[in-house]
């Protein structure tokens, strides 16, 4: 309770943006930990960054999914303790395949060369589970050997029994895989359900 604690009175201090990469060599100076947030476009990506830190607009929420194709950094505390890192999000149907591609390169580099890198999370819609592209994701993140933990979003719009079956699998995967997490992060944004914990297991991650 009492890291949960710390963390909220952390994310309600100062939280700010500091750059957009769009290639590795307009990342900042590895100065600090970094946690970086992955997942589906339209995983709700923007909403739990916002919850997290408890803003409203922190991170920009898009009506057209894929729109992030560059790496946004955002600082923690005064002065500055860890880093979040809003990956570009994958899966989106309408991008060119060229666009795609340097997606696929700008993110690979990223986990595979990044030092400061504590911990990725992984999020999944919990209306739909663990999709083929999902999959791909955390088989990325285990080659590049990058811890990452799995954090169902949206929660809130399944009924409780399709949830725990949701839960259940998902965890069922994780545990197959070398670099995540065994246990499942379950969240909605909306209603605040596992934000606090979250917040915690952010603050455990970055190890500050």
């Amino acid at each position: 309770m009492a890291l949960e604690e710390r963390a909220r009175a952390l994310f309600s201090g100062r939280v700010e943006f500091l750059k957009s990469a769009p290639a590795l060599k307009f990342l900042p100076e590895p100065d600090f930990p970094e946690i970086a947030f992955c997942g589906r476009s339209n995983v709700g990506k923007s909403s739990l960054l916002n919850a997290l830190t408890g803003r409203k607009s922190l991170a920009r929420t898009s009506v057209t999914p894929g729109r992030t194709q560059e790496l946004n950094y955002f600082e923690v505390g005064d002065p500055t303790l860890f880093r979040l890192v809003d990956m570009p999000g994958y899966g989106f149907a309408k991008a060119p395949p060229k666009v795609v591609e340097q997606w696929r390169r700008l993110v690979r580099d990223y986990l595979r060369g990044r030092v400061v890198l504590k911990r990725t999370l992984l999020l999944v819609d919990s209306r739909h589970g663990i999709k083929t592209v999902d999959a791909e994701m955390m088989q990325m993140l285990d080659e590049a050997a990058v811890g990452y933990r799995v954090v169902l979003t949206k929660a809130d719009k399944i009924k409780a029994s399709e949830l725990a079956d949701v839960i259940a699998a998902t965890q069922a995967t994780a545990r197959k895989h070398i670099a995540a997490h065994p246990e499942v992060s379950v969240t909605s944004s909306e209603k605040g359900m596992g934000i606090a914990a979250l917040r915690g297991a952010v603050l455990d991650d970055a190890a500050v």
